[in-house]
Parts: structure tokens; C-alpha cells; sequence
């Protein structure tokens, strides 16, 4: 068991590691759709385009980011109590919170893969005036929510890792 949690870790965090060091680089995306938003607004007619697609940049930002400021312990978090536990006993709590948000992320992408699926079936596009389909953000978000929970996954093993006294 042991060597397929190192295993597992090891290439759940190379890979949300690597995506997040790309997605943090989706921000200057937003801005230049949104400074492209505001210079057609002044010169020229304005972009019918350009908030839903900075709202759909966004999305992909923080859904595909979340896995990596997990596991760069990067979220925000409460240390008022937390902060002064030791190792042993942040990963004890650790190891029973982190069942909640697998549960909660399994329950996210039950709905998340049923909206997709509904969306591919249908054909769903906005209700804007540019009226792009919806399934490309709905898959990126299903990708983004099953990367978290496996990044989830793995930062449960290495609580575990941490109770037992083994090094991942």
C-alpha cells in the first residue's frame, strides 16, 4: 500500500503541480480580454464577446488553480487554533476534514459530469447576445474538479504519511 501512495503522490502532484504553474499564467488572458474590452468600448463598437469570455477565463483560472494552491498549502485556512498544533496533530485533523471535501468534490462532480452531459446533448449556449456553446467551460470545470479530488486524495496519504511517521 505503501509504494502505491508514494506512487500515486508522486505523480498527482507532478501533474497539478505542473497545470498550475501554467494556469497562473491565465490571468494576463482576463486582463488582455478585458483591456481589449474596454479599448473596443472607446474606439470602436464594443465586443459582444468579451465579459463572458473573461468570466469563462476566470473559470478556468480558479477551477484548474485550486488543485495547486492546495497542494502548495495555499488556501486560505483558520490559524488561529490550527496554526500553534503540532505536525502530528494538524495532520490528524487533516486526515478527518479532508474526507468531508472528498465526499463534497464526489458529490461536485456527480452534478458537474450530469450538467456537462446535458450540455453536450442539447446543444446549451448562453442566453447572451453572443450565445457560445456551454460545454467547453463545463468539461474544464469537471477536469478541474476531478484533479482536485485527486489532489484531495493525495494529500490524505500524506497526512497518513505523517501520523504513521513515513516519509512520502
Amino acid at each position: 500500500m505503501l509504494g502505491f501512495a508514494r506512487r500515486y503522490v508522486r505523480i498527482v502532484d507532478a501533474i497539478n503541480y505542473r497545470m498550475g504553474r501554467i494556469i497562473m499564467y491565465f490571468i494576463f488572458v482576463m486582463v488582455a480580454i478585458l483591456l481589449w474590452s474596454s479599448i473596443s468600448k472607446t474606439f470602436f463598437l464594443p465586443s459582444l464577446w468579451t465579459l463572458e469570455m473573461a468570466q469563462f477565463a476566470m473559470v478556468a483560472y480558479y477551477i484548474l488553480g485550486g488543485p495547486y494552491s492546495m497542494q502548495q498549502k495555499a488556501h486560505v485556512r483558520m490559524d488561529l487554533f490550527y496554526g500553534g498544533m503540532s505536525d502530528k496533530r494538524k495532520a490528524q485533523i487533516d486526515a478527518i476534514t479532508i474526507l468531508f471535501l472528498i465526499f463534497y468534490l464526489g458529490v461536485m462532480l456527480y452534478g458537474a459530469y450530469d450538467s456537462t452531459s446535458y450540455s453536450f446533448q442539447y446543444g446549451e449556449r448562453s442566453p447572451t447576445a453572443w450565445r457560445p456553446y456551454i460545454w467547453p467551460i463545463k468539461v474544464v470545470m469537471c477536469f478541474g474538479i476531478f484533479m482536485m479530488l485527486l489532489q484531495s486524495i493525495s494529500e490524505f496519504f500524506k497526512d497518513i504519511a505523517t501520523l504513521k511517521g513515513v516519509e512520502i
